[in-house]
């Protein structure tokens, strides 16, 4: 059904991870594409949300599982979503501490919006009974 089905270059750079484990400088950023903010004086809030994010433990290699979600305020680009899904793709196959995770995405997602404000919240599945919550903001306070 999907045989003849094209494989964009964001796809195969996200895709790079599978199969082996990766280090959190693996992931290249330039799989976040951008559109242009049409109203860049009205300053607006945007959430993203998603609960398939996974990433790997560095210790075990177990996956860890999280709940994200984005706030920003756009200053002239907007994250385009499909890019966006694809870079947390490649998180997939990379040993990363939780906390790294959640401030890479930050430091990511900085250096391509250039928004006003933007911040992660990485809610982490509970693992050893403790369960983890990490939020990054931009800029900080």
């Amino acid at each position: 059904m999907y045989e003849d089905r094209v494989t964009s270059s964001i796809e195969k750079k996200a895709k790079k991870t599978i199969g082996k484990t990766f280090l959190p400088e693996d992931i290249d950023k330039t799989i976040l594409q951008t559109i242009d903010y049409k109203y860049p004086k009205r300053k607006i809030n945007i959430e993203l949300t998603t609960e398939e994010f996974s990433c790997l433990c560095p210790f075990s290699g177990l996956p860890d599982f999280a709940h994200l979600t984005i706030q920003y305020v756009p200053r002239k680009k907007l994250i385009e979503l499909k890019s966006f899904k694809y870079y947390l793709y490649a998180f997939r196959n990379v040993k990363i501490y939780n906390e790294h995770a959640v401030n890479k995405i930050l430091q990511d997602l900085v250096s391509v919006l250039k928004p006003y404000k933007l911040t992660v919240i990485g809610e982490f599945t509970t693992r050893g009974g403790i369960k983890n919550k990490v939020i990054a903001v931009y800029p900080q306070n």
